[in-house]
């Protein structure tokens, strides 16, 4: 499972550093960006290169599970002064263009997106075997889609960068041009990626043409063009190399990696050097295991979202005085058990059960594979967009599926559901996403494609006209010499 991390992460150093002091080799031994990539084996580096972004920390929103806390899923969590000033303000939408992370995120995606268009530009003319040529360029393709979602999800309007070479101050394109190119390499990568059935196991982690339609499903969701997002899923669906995990936990478990649910994940070893994945340990349970940080708090609401007989519950909230793996989670000390205003309580300490990882230190935690897209996240998608065609028949079918897995053979518990009406059947199936995907940073999205996000989280601090949006990171705009110009209202 974890060969072609390792040779992923391997072939980064190679590619981006020297092996020696470089004032004692000379220039012609060295990687510069005139003799790379001109090689079959440069071609290679080159691309996995693009894939070490997502192993970087602050690619998961600046470091934190900041969309998780904004929605009405989580809060900061932690202990009441760790990052008061930095994460809290995402909490109750006092967050500002200098805020904490948001420079770091947009940093990381820009990163990630010249990464891929030196494979882009400069593998193309490589003198090699067509068929690899063409899958190394189907996986840029993918992950330049991918990382300008998260930019154009988050920030909006934003400069568009397809060349390696380009001017420093740039001014934003519209939306629409973004969405324009992330769907021109959706369909490229589509045409030219294996399936996940056709890699072998040295190859494990890498975008196939499964990972790409079910991206671009979500990217015509998002823009409400439910026919196409109707298309795109049912490819995924059809193709028959994915299937639900038989146990729920196994989804974003350290037993499912790589496996028949994982349409896309970033693959990550145990450790806090090279190869680790800080985004589970920003989230790991604090104090007694000391697993991590603590952040991303669930909320009293989404327990009340799960109800008292859903499985999922235990599976993606870790209580104090629960046992896993035959430790007692005994919690932090340092933060209070309940908070309570007025009798009413506000916050539980608790901790998410979807990043735990086996193991006795907080290195291991850094081990947890992030699953991107899910096999449930598909069959949901497909139900929304087929509801929203006027196939209200056919939605059923997929969001049952999801509930049958859930309920573990108990058909005493989450029944099918069986009601046609559209609006009503659109809501039900925006609160079986919230359960089923609860703290993979769905809901936030979900709410504000949906338009419910005022009504939600208005109670939290969330202005219509403002928040559907983050602020541009105000060193971007100062070293534009405002060029680069701010979101609405911020």
């Amino acid at each position: 499972m974890k060969i072609f991390q390792l040779l992923l992460i391997t072939a980064v150093l190679v590619a981006f550093t020297g092996c020696e002091d470089f004032l004692s080799v000379s220039p012609q031994s060295q990687l510069t960006q005139e003799v790379f990539p001109t090689t079959e084996e440069d071609a290679l580096q080159a691309t996995n290169a693009v894939y070490s972004t997502l192993r970087e920390w602050h690619y998961h929103s600046g470091g934190f599970p900041i969309l998780d806390i904004m929605s009405d899923d989580a809060h900061k969590g932690s202990n009441p002064n760790d990052g008061a000033n930095t994460v809290g303000p995402y909490d109750n939408f006092s967050h500002t263009p200098t805020q904490d992370g948001l420079d770091r995120w947009w940093n990381s995606l820009y990163q990630g997106i010249r990464r891929a268009n030196i494979v882009l530009e400069r593998v193309e003319p490589i003198e090699m075997d067509q068929q690899l040529k063409s899958r190394y360029l189907g996986e840029a393709s993918f992950l330049r889609a991918l990382y300008y979602f998260d930019l154009t999800r988050a920030f909006g309007g934003v400069p568009l960068v397809t060349e390696v070479e380009t001017a420093i101050e740039l001014s934003k394109s519209p939306q629409s041009d973004i969405y324009t190119l992330i769907e021109q390499d959706l369909l490229f990568a589509i045409d030219n990626l294996p399936a996940k059935s056709e890699y072998g196991p040295n190859n494990l982690g890498r975008a196939t043409a499964g990972a790409a339609n079910a991206l671009l499903a979500r990217v015509y969701l998002f823009q409400q063009d439910f026919l196409n997002a109707e298309e795109y899923a049912l490819e995924v669906i059809q193709s028959g190399d994915y299937d639900l995990e038989p146990n729920f936990i196994d989804a974003n478990g350290p037993e499912g990696e790589h496996g028949v649910e994982s349409v896309f994940e970033i693959g990550a070893v145990s450790t806090a050097g090279q190869g680790g994945n800080q985004y589970a340990n920003t989230q790991g349970v604090r104090g007694t295991p000391n697993r991590g940080w603590g952040f991303n708090r669930p909320s009293v609401d989404l327990r009340d979202a799960f109800g008292n007989n859903d499985p999922r519950r235990e599976a993606t909230i870790i209580e104090l005085g629960d046992v896993i793996d035959g430790i007692e989670i005994a919690g932090d000390g340092t933060t209070p058990d309940e908070y309570v205003d007025e009798n009413d309580i506000l916050q539980i300490e608790s901790y998410n059960r979807k990043v735990w990882i086996p193991g006795t230190s907080t290195d291991t935690q850094y081990g947890h594979n992030r699953r991107l897209i899910r096999y449930s996240d598909v069959l949901l998608m497909a139900a929304e967009a087929l509801n929203e065609n006027d196939q209200p028949d056919e939605a059923l079918i997929y969001l049952n599926q999801v509930r049958e897995r859930a309920r573990q053979g108990d058909e005493s518990i989450l029944p099918d559901i069986t009601e046609t009406n559209k609006e009503i059947l659109r809501d039900l199936i925006i609160e079986e996403r919230r359960v089923e995907l609860a703290l993979e940073g769905h809901r936030f999205w979900d709410l504000v494609r949906t338009g419910k996000a005022e009504d939600v989280l208005g109670q939290y601090g969330f202005i219509s006209g403002k928040h559907e949006l983050l602020p541009i990171p105000q060193s971007e705009i100062d070293l534009s010499q405002g060029v680069l110009t701010q979101n609405d209202n911020w």
